[in-house]
């Protein structure tokens, strides 16, 4: 299929602040959606402006709202990259930093095992990080899950395999960046020990990895002193090289 995502329409594929950098881009940093979001915006808000005023683009791909980071999402996302590297005259060794929550983290996770130009770091809240077993974690999950790899070779086992950052990680599929995990110890959605913890066990290994637990919060609810650490642990990867 042709090329269908452009500069002139890309608004209506993701969402991105770059009209508003004044300066020199120091890079990307690409935010993926939890399972269900169907965000789309027409007014720029706090976030955007912002990471412009940092000279970072912030791009939130509208990918498949159950999509789990497959092949045709992996896909989307390097397209939507291509066209702000080929508007902005940005080379390959732009610095992308992948980031996301709960699906979203999982994703952030998956995509850099994945795309075309390897992000230099990668942040997350509360990711999925065990797709065999968030299959049977929640009765609402099937049915995504289905939706997402219907089509693939083999079992559906070996489907969510490919998209699962533990079983990237145990196939040495994992690029060597670093990687920070923040994780909020009440989760009800994607329990911590079965997720965040088993992934930083495997990949610790061989990675630059670290975990940062976030006491007396539920699903993605970041406190305000570690949703204040999460964008530093973003905007570091710009004001230092990443490892």
């Amino acid at each position: 299929m042709e090329k269908i995502i452009t500069y002139e329409n890309l608004r209506n594929f993701a969402y991105s602040n770059d009209k508003f950098i004044k300066g020199d881009i120091k890079g990307i940093v690409l935010n993926f959606f939890g399972l269900g979001g169907m965000n789309r915006y027409d007014d720029d808000f706090g976030e955007g402006l912002d990471y412009a005023e940092k000279n970072i683009i912030y791009v939130i791909p509208y990918y498949n709202p159950w999509c789990w980071m497959n092949g045709q999402a992996v896909k989307f996302t390097d397209e939507i990259v291509w066209v702000l590297l080929d508007k902005y005259s940005l080379g390959k060794e732009v610095k992308i930093v992948s980031t996301g929550s709960s699906m979203g983290g999982l994703s952030a996770l998956t995509y850099c095992a994945y795309a075309k130009i390897t992000p230099c770091a990668c942040i997350t809240n509360c990711p999925v990080c065990d797709l065999v077993y968030h299959y049977t974690e929640r009765p609402d999950l099937p049915r995504t899950l289905y939706s997402a790899f219907f089509g693939y070779d083999g079992t559906m086992q070996d489907a969510l395999k490919t998209c699962s950052p533990l079983h990237l990680a145990e196939n040495g599929k994992m690029p060597d960046i670093p990687y920070v995990i923040f994780h909020c110890e009440k989760d009800k959605s994607v329990n911590l020990e079965k997720h965040s913890l088993r992934f930083v066990a495997e990949m610790e290994k061989t990675h630059s990895i670290r975990v940062i637990k976030v006491p007396n919060r539920g699903h993605c609810d970041l406190s305000p002193s570690a949703r204040a650490k999460y964008y530093e642990e973003i905007y570091n990867c710009f004001s230092f090289k990443c490892l």
